[in-house]
This record gives C-alpha cells, sequence and structure tokens, in this order.
C-alpha cells in the first residue's frame, strides 16, 4: 500500500507539472460478491454503491494514457431468505424473509493505463487495467450479530478478524462522449477481484454450541477466509486541463 501510494504521488506531480492531464470523479453502482471457505456453499450478492476520484494523464493524439484513482468502495455479500409458509399443527404459518448484509466499507487507491481501442466523432471507446491497494476503514459484522440476537453464533464472521489491508487488480472498459474540448462524460463496467483475503479466522475449539438439542455441549468453529470480487458499473465527469507551450 506505501508503494501504491507513493507511486500515485509521483504520477500526480508528473501530470500536475509537465503535461496536460485530466481529472474528474465518478460513482455508481456495486455488486459485491464474495468467496467464503469451509462455510456458506454460496453467497448471495450485496448491493451497494462507491465513489470514486481520478486523475490522468492526457497527451494529445496519444490513445495511452495512465491514471491513478482514489474511492470509496462497500464491498461484501449477504445471506438473503424469502418468504415461505409453514404447515404446522394448528395450520399454515407465515415465516417472514430477511437479509443480512455484511458490509466491508474500505478505501482504494489504484494505479494503471487505459487504451483507446476505437473513436467516432464525439465518442470513443477504451479498455483500462490496474493494480490496486485496499485499506478496510470499518465493518458491519457486529451490527449483523446483534440484529440476530445470536442465532447465527459461531457461523457469522467477527470483527476482530477482518484484515486491514488488501490487494487485487481493477479490468475493464468504458464508452466516453466529449461534450466540448474540454469536458466529456463516461460509462464504465468494471470487474475487481482481490488476491488477498479480506477475513482470516482460525479454527476456534471448545465454542459453546448455541443448539440446545444436540449431544455436544462444545464444537470447534472451522477456520474461515473470505476474498472479496465487485462488478461496478460507473458513471463519471472528465475535465481537460490542457497545457500549451508558445515559443517565444
Amino acid at each position: 500500500m506505501r508503494i501504491l501510494f507513493s507511486v500515485v504521488l509521483l504520477l500526480l506531480s508528473y501530470t500536475a507539472y509537465s503535461q496536460s492531464y485530466a481529472f474528474g470523479i465518478k460513482g455508481g453502482a456495486t455488486t459485491g460478491f464474495q468467496r467464503w471457505d469451509n462455510s456458506f456453499s454460496s453467497r448471495d450478492p450485496l448491493y451497494r454503491y462507491h465513489a470514486i476520484a481520478f486523475i490522468e494523464t492526457a497527451e494529445e493524439d496519444s490513445p495511452f494514457a495512465l491514471f491513478a484513482q482514489a474511492g470509496y468502495h462497500i464491498k461484501g455479500s449477504a445471506i438473503r431468505t424469502f418468504p415461505t409458509k409453514v404447515n404446522t399443527p394448528t395450520g399454515f404459518q407465515d415465516i417472514p424473509g430477511f437479509t443480512i448484509p455484511f458490509e466491508f466499507r474500505n478505501i482504494s487507491l489504484t494505479l494503471g493505463a487505459k487504451q483507446e481501442i476505437g473513436a467516432n466523432i464525439g465518442s470513443k471507446l477504451y479498455y483500462l487495467l490496474g493494480v490496486r491497494g485496499d485499506y478496510t476503514l470499518n465493518t458491519n459484522l457486529e451490527e449483523a450479530s446483534s440484529n440476530n440476537g445470536g442465532l447465527f453464533l459461531g457461523i457469522l464472521p467477527f470483527d476482530g478478524f477482518v484484515t486491514k489491508f488488501n490487494y487485487g487488480v481493477t479490468l475493464g472498459g468504458g464508452i466516453q462522449f466529449d461534450f466540448s474540448d474540454y469536458v466529456a462524460t463516461f460509462l464504465e463496467l468494471t470487474v475487481n477481484p482481490d488476491f488477498s483475503k479480506q477475513y482470516r479466522q482460525p479454527a476456534i475449539p471448545n465454542v459453546r454450541n448455541p443448539n440446545p438439542n444436540s449431544s455436544n455441549s462444545l464444537i470447534t468453529i472451522p477456520e474461515r477466509q473470505i476474498s472479496n470480487t465487485t462488478i461496478e458499473l460507473t458513471l463519471g465527469f472528465r475535465f481537460l486541463h490542457k497545457i500549451v507551450y508558445l515559443d517565444e
């Protein structure tokens, strides 16, 4: 993360003082997925949002650009059930559905490159690839556990095993629409897998069994590792700062 932050600062200095550059803001919808090892066999997606500020090189007549961006991203997954009816001796009983979201609220720094692959009058297509470092500000894990009254004790993750620093890549593409030589808007779609584990919990033995009907009073909570992947649909605005050199 420190190396990535240093490289971002160098890029900011380079673009700000040596050539034309573009900057802007973007944000949109995030769909979060998580892989839970040794736990639930499937996870439901988490629907949240993200917001990003960025700067990039903008050499005239060059389809290639370097970029740096910093953003706020809510990652995670969810458990969802749907309303159902259960036949009991006294008749059918309605069982309400519920959702348990698992939120990991991250600040991300990304350094990468963009390449135009096609351009028409007023618009252009591009793809991008970047390396990313994340820092987890906080989560909702304690809230998720308390809201369910201990029903999932030993199943839900614990806040103390969250890995604060993570890393991964960002890859995707988009289309840019130019309002003028200096202002543009764009629509972007990216996939953002983590290569590290957002959560690492070793096996925990001798935990009181929450099931009163079990013959075992103590259980072992198995090892758990959680990794993130997000898909982000982003709308943004890009502003060009053009530097013109005059011959004297």
